[in-house]
């Protein structure tokens, strides 16, 4: 059965800084595993806030990831991290406008910055 990986342990993927705890989640990955967005969502501020990764670093280990694993609206978190890497908007505002863009759902939103970029 796939295993639904946590930020922790994708974290720990990403950087192999424990590799004990890389290699047990790479072993998951090729069994088979997935994720949620706010699993990938909580992974750009830790890797943008803690480890100080560039927006394209972010979004282009993260695509690979998406390579590795399951994750459902695969088409809008791809979008979303593409938004992201030539944007200067924070990653959920990318999601939102993704799923605008993609799904054609309508957002509700107070913030100028994510209305300017809805279609």
């Amino acid at each position: 059965m796939a295993k639904l990986l946590d930020a922790n342990a994708i974290m720990r993927f990403l950087l192999n800084d424990i590799p004990e705890q890389a290699d047990k989640t790479a072993n998951v990955i090729y069994d088979g595993a997935f994720t949620k967005e706010i699993v990938i969502a909580e992974v750009v501020y830790v890797l943008s806030g803690v480890y100080n990764y560039s927006r394209t670093e972010i979004s282009n280990e993260l695509l690979k990831l998406l390579e590795l694993i399951s994750i459902e609206n695969e088409n809008v978190l791809k979008e979303s991290l593409n938004l992201f890497k030539e944007s200067s908007l924070d990653f959920v505002d990318c999601i939102l406008i993704s799923y605008n863009k993609i799904e054609n759902i309508e957002i509700f939103s107070f913030d100028k910055k994510l209305n300017k970029g809805l279609v």
